[in-house]
Formats: C-alpha cells, structure tokens, sequence
C-alpha cells in the first residue's frame, strides 16, 4: 500500500512550513491559512458562502513548485475538494474549490469548527447530493503574511467570530 501523501516532500518545504496568511479572493470572500506541518493545515473562513467556518489539522497535501510558491490540496468530509497555489514573492493566490451540491443548497450546515462536528458532516457529505459541483475559481491577493514556526497551536484556534473586528485589516 502507498502512502496516502506519497507527493508531498517534506524536505522541500521547509520554506513555507510556519507561513500563515490572509486572503481575499476576487469575489471578496476572505479566508485565512496556516501551513501548520508538512502534512496539515488549520483555515477559517471570514466571509462568503461559508464564512465562519475554521478547521484545525486537515489533512493536506503540500507541494514546492518553486522557492517563491506552494500548492496545497485537500479533500474535506464534507466532500469539498479545494486546491490552492501560493505565490508568496508575489503575494497572490490561485484557489479552485469544488463544493458539493448538497452545500451549495445549504452552505450554513457547515458553518461550525468542524473538528468537532465530523460524523456530521459526513453524514450530510453521504446524504447528498454531490453533484453538480459548484466550482468557485478565484485569485486572491495576500494581505498578510507572517512566519509562526511549526506546529503552533495558537495561530488558528478560535472562531472568526471571536476574533477582533479589525483582525483581517492588517496588511503588511
């Protein structure tokens, strides 16, 4: 049996390992990621169709596609798909997500810390429907970007919500 994220290369990414960031595609949903280890990721979702969403330590599969930019892409239990190129020397995104259908129709069941929440997402995910995909292909300018180090607990460990009202304003 091969290893489930065989493609990622964890001695290649030392330089993205630690990087959190905020984003906010072209349609203006704003998101937030932080490349917690060479095989996970914790996200929140500030705005859009989810928004107010987090996760901590999904599973990812993180590849360097060059020194300057990284391409991260996951399957989450609610049956989305999600696939994001980062380009940190010029601060742009490229993310492609693939929502079942079942959350197109109903997008606040996932509004929640899924971490605590996973057998019932999917058991929604298994209840349907799936298809047709609501695809949502965005670039995203980085409004902020800074290295926290591996494995920190604390970048991503609450609600959007909680957060102070000007948290995603920061830019640097």
């Amino acid at each position: 049996m091969t290893d489930l994220f065989e493609s990622t290369k964890p001695a290649t990414l030392t330089g993205f390992i630690g990087k959190h960031f905020i984003y906010t595609y072209d349609n203006g949903w704003q998101y937030e990621m932080y490349l917690k280890n060479p095989r996970t990721i914790d996200y929140r979702i500030h705005s859009g169709m989810v928004g107010g969403r987090w996760v901590r330590d999904q599973e990812a599969h993180i590849v360097r596609l060059s020194d300057d930019v990284c391409k991260i892409s996951w399957d989450e239990p609610t049956g989305t798909t999600v696939s994001v190129a980062v380009n940190f020397a010029e601060r742009m995104l490229h993310g492609v997500i693939f929502f079942p259908q079942w959350i197109a129709l109903h997008p606040d069941k996932t509004v929640c810390y899924q971490n605590e929440h996973l057998d019932l997402m999917r058991q929604y995910r298994d209840a349907g429907p799936t298809y047709p995909k609501l695809v949502i292909d965005e670039f995203a300018p980085l409004t902020f970007v800074e290295e926290c180090g591996a494995d920190n607990q604390t970048v991503i460990n609450c609600a959007p919500a909680t957060l102070p009202a000007d948290y995603t304003q920061r830019r640097n």
